[in-house]
């Protein structure tokens, strides 16, 4: 069975063209600029050939359509006609309360979503968007809305509920979600994989440090704290976002500079976390040459970054009464040494014991603790394009 899988942003979309039998990847490719000048597809084959389409994309519809142009193409394309995609399996960022699990997309579904928007304003509408184009193109093929907030509904309350009047939650559901659920679910799956060992069996925690940094705590196979909160905005110093901080700062700079609560939050997604406070880039390998290079500001924020995530494994380790396996994931988890270490550092008391030549790899699975470490440590790369795609898979076959 071959699954198409979709992931719209308000002027992107992300596919991968995956084989379930034996989860290659045929294809994968990204639009960019839609509905924007300069619009261009970017289409790369499983053996290395990328090829980049000038073409107008007014609309995700059309992007779709040439997708599957690309997919079906004589010279580059990887499969004949458009029905050998059996299934498309959708990322969908906010799935409020009401999504505990991927499902089927019928019009209830996309009601629901729908419904889900003012949690996720820059995403649920794009991804709804995605939904539609591909329902207009491909009517009968079966569709599938993975959650990105889906794992972290088995939260209890105390992990989810904020300080804040119950009126709130009650009337406008404001409560800790969470986000990079896939993720987490995918990495704490192979962790437990990796050593032969149910999921069931292990306290695992899970950090996913990028650009979009969370951390999460699976206990014995449910998801019972993460870092990120109502928005992407809570928790650890990101690539641009604040992370935690006194919510108090907000009417202080916004009385100071005169700027609207819009403007603040805008400062808060956009302009801070590593960014802000480096100056330099919301690349963290920008941000880390420069603090190998002694730059005060760059040294700074990737100390912050590191200590705020230990921190968080700190209170993980708390609020499971122990654990069994920390696991390093994403672009800063997977593929810095000195990041693992770094945080790793922190963490001694656990006995956790990190092997500096195990420690040693960029993109790989691998086991970076040494024999006899009280505490498993991992790098595993994430693999969110293959989790949607088994999701899919198990609904649809």
């Amino acid at each position: 069975m071959n699954i198409l899988v979709i992931n719209c942003g308000s002027s992107s979309l992300k596919y991968q063209l995956i084989n379930s039998d034996t989860e290659d990847v045929l294809a994968k490719g990204l639009c960019e600029r839609i509905g924007i000048d300069g619009s261009l597809l970017t289409h790369k084959t499983s053996d290395g050939e990328k090829i980049k389409i000038e073409n107008p994309m007014p609309n995700h519809t059309v992007a779709i359509k040439l997708v599957i142009d690309a997919l079906t193409d004589a010279n580059y394309g990887v499969i004949k006609s458009l029905e050998e995609i059996n299934a498309v399996g959708h990322r969908v960022v906010h799935g409020g309360e009401r999504f505990a699990s991927s499902v089927i997309i019928d019009d209830e579904v996309m009601k629901a979503i729908e419904e889900c928007n003012d949690l996720a304003p820059l995403h649920n509408p794009a991804n709804l968007i995605g939904i539609n184009a591909c329902k207009e193109i491909m009517p009968n093929v079966p569709m599938v809305a993975v959650f990105d907030t889906a794992f972290h509904q088995t939260m209890p309350e105390k992990a989810y509920l904020y300080g804040l009047p119950y009126e709130y939650y009650e009337k406008y559901k404001v409560r800790r979600y969470g986000f990079h659920g896939t993720s987490h679910d995918y990495v704490s799956q192979r962790a437990a994989a990796m050593l032969n060992k149910k999921r069931e069996d292990l306290k695992i925690i899970v950090c996913h440090l990028g650009n979009g940094a969370s951390v999460s705590a699976v206990d014995h196979g449910k998801c019972v704290d993460t870092s990120m909160g109502l928005t992407p905005l809570e928790g650890l110093i990101m690539g641009t976002r604040s992370g935690d901080m006194d919510p108090a700062i907000c009417e202080f700079i916004c009385q100071k500079e005169g700027i609207t609560p819009a403007e603040m939050n805008n400062i808060l997604n956009k302009k801070s976390g590593v960014y802000g406070m480096s100056g330099i880039s919301s690349d963290f390998r920008d941000v880390e040459d420069g603090a190998a290079k002694g730059q005060p500001r760059a040294v700074a924020a990737m100390d912050a970054f590191y200590y705020r995530a230990a921190k968080y494994v700190g209170s993980y380790v708390a609020a499971m009464n122990g654990v069994d396996v920390i696991a390093f994931t994403a672009g800063v988890g997977e593929n810095s040494k000195e990041g693992r270490d770094e945080i790793c550092k922190y963490l001694g008391y656990l006995g956790t014991e990190i092997d500096a030549e195990k420690n040693n790899v960029r993109g790989e699975e691998r086991i970076v603790s040494k024999e006899g470490s009280k505490v498993t440590l991992m790098a595993i790369p994430t693999n969110e394009e293959l989790a949607i795609a088994r999701q899919t898979l198990e609904l649809v076959k």
